[in-house]
């Protein structure tokens, strides 16, 4: 199906929009130039609603938007325990993590490790993730993303992914984390506004016109199957998400190394004003997690009855644009691309980070600032011209990416939620039991995939995580060095969170009290 001229002109708008805004936020006073720490974070000058709203935006891209409307499609709302999980782990994150980093004034992940641990477990978790990102992350937005425009517009995927590509690094490349994170509250209106009229729209279709709690009403009555929160064993998805392990297993584990210790997330946390503005960032940030559901779930459930007859799972969310009216659809499509290409520029932002301030300027450390910069602005194009080039071998042939990006990653995961965690919260860890722990992961998670193959990915990610964490504290024991010189002293750092983040909390915690007892 091919684009109407109207909705090409709703989105190219958008597009032109975006770019000069960006460019304007992006500008310097007379006589400065742009250092490492505006470039990559923003000067240390985000508000609340920018960190908050980039959180989202980072998140929500074309993994999450396409890959879990089509695991709505095939799974049902069990999926958006991934969603609704993560905004208390956001909380969690705020109240107990981001004190620690900002008191290290680090620009990196494994910064914070070399202070705590030593310069090899910075180095090889600096290439890790370097590798994740282009070879995982990047590779699955820009193929989903691709495939999205495809369905809707037409357009070739190799060119999809050139244009999707372009256009994150024509308003990003120049500007950094600040033209990021400052126009990701666009994008993240954008998307609310877009995600909530689709839905809208698709239960209205169900109801035959009679609005859209009338369409919810009926399609729980017609698919009550896909409303289950909680999956029970006899569930021919059950291995996708193991019952109650989705709330007390290791779907934990997932979330906090994603929300937690991943760079491209917690980057902007890192870029805050103070430790208060971060946290009202991280409060803003998970109540909109509460809703994305209703963005990216619903519309791969409403698939279910409006399109029955898919040949892949992750083709329900751009099937059901192609029902919307001519005008809005371009409206839905500009939020779509808004979604995939802020999470393109997040990660492109975050990899030339790690790369420049984690292993080029260790080997070069007497440049100037403008040179790092420089490097940083070429790692950024190079890491999206990889991922351009592996895309389709690697996702070509998967019909739910969003199930195969979190099995692959959940092979790392408990590695490293361990490393960070004892690192954080026991003197006694060593850098060789850190570092063990790490890249046991791979080990235990190869030797359960091979071996014990029936045993749930997210139950393996709890396992293997016990698993690493053991063999952490074995090792550090071992060595008997006492406390680590290098530990973090819990009594400097300032935990107590303000009453409106305590509330907020609260809050939070309610409404998926609220929202599990209804779905069970």
């Amino acid at each position: 199906m091919n684009i109407e001229t109207l909705d090409l002109a709703v989105f190219v708008i958008y597009v032109i929009a975006l770019i000069g805004i960006a460019g304007w936020v992006s500008r310097e006073k007379k006589g400065h130039a742009k250092d490492t720490n505006d470039y990559f974070l923003a000067g240390s000058s985000l508000p609340w609603w920018a960190i908050g709203a980039s959180l989202i935006a980072a998140n929500i891209s074309a993994e999450q938007i396409i890959g879990m409307s089509g695991s709505g499609y095939q799974i049902g709302l069990a999926i958006a325990s991934y969603e609704w999980m993560a905004a208390l782990t956001l909380i969690i994150v705020g109240k107990f993590f981001l004190p620690i980093f900002l008191k290290h004034k680090i620009y990196t992940m494994p910064q914070f490790l070399e202070q705590r641990y030593d310069h090899r477990v910075r180095k090889v978790m600096a290439i890790f993730w370097i590798g994740v990102y282009i070879f995982v992350n990047l590779t699955a937005v820009l193929w989903l993303g691709a495939l999205a425009i495809n369905t809707i517009a037409g357009v070739d995927l190799i060119y999809g992914m050139i244009f999707l590509g372009a256009f994150s690094l024509a308003y990003s490349l120049y500007g950094g984390l600040k033209a990021v994170a400052m126009t990701d509250i666009i994008q993240v209106v954008l998307l609310v506004i877009g995600g909530l009229f689709l839905s809208y729209t698709t239960l209205n279709l169900i109801s035959d016109g009679n609005g859209a709690w009338q369409g919810f009403v009926e399609i729980t009555n017609r698919l009550p199957e896909k409303f289950d929160m909680i999956l029970s064993e006899d569930s021919s998805h059950y291995d996708s998400l193991p019952g109650i392990s989705v709330l007390i297993g290791g779907m934990w584990i997932m979330n906090l190394s994603y929300w937690g210790f991943n760079q491209y997330i917690i980057q902007r946390t890192l870029a805050a004003k103070n430790l208060a503005e971060a946290q009202k960032g991280i409060v803003f940030a998970a109540f909109l997690k509460l809703m994305m559901p209703l963005i990216v779930v619903l519309p791969g459930i409403a698939a279910v009855i409006l399109s029955p007859d898919l040949d892949k799972a992750d083709q329900a969310y751009p099937s059901m644009m192609t029902l919307m009216p001519v005008g809005l659809k371009g409206l839905i499509f500009a939020a779509l691309v808004a979604a995939i290409v802020s999470s393109l520029a997040s990660m492109t932002n975050s990899v030339s980070t790690i790369f420049t301030m984690d292993i080029y300027r260790d080997s070069k450390p007497n440049e100037s600032q403008h040179h790092y910069v420089t490097v940083g602005r070429i790692v950024s194009l190079v890491s999206l011209i990889i991922a351009m080039v592996v895309a389709k071998p690697l996702l070509g042939n998967f019909d739910q990416a969003f199930q195969y990006i979190q099995e692959f990653t959940g092979f790392f995961t408990p590695g490293i939620v361990a490393l960070f965690i004892l690192g954080m919260f026991w003197k006694k860890t060593t850098a060789t039991g850190g570092l063990v722990a790490a890249l046991g992961s791979f080990v235990f998670s190869l030797l359960f995939w091979l071996f014990l193959p029936d045993i749930p990915f997210i139950d393996r990610v709890g396992i293997v995580f016990l698993l690493c964490s053991g063999l952490a504290i074995v090792i550090s024991l071992v060595q008997n060095q006492g406390d680590n010189p290098r530990a973090v002293n819990i009594n400097e750092v300032e935990f107590k969170t303000r009453t409106s983040f305590n509330l907020s909390s609260v809050a939070v915690i309610a409404i998926l009290i609220a929202f599990y007892a209804t779905w069970w």
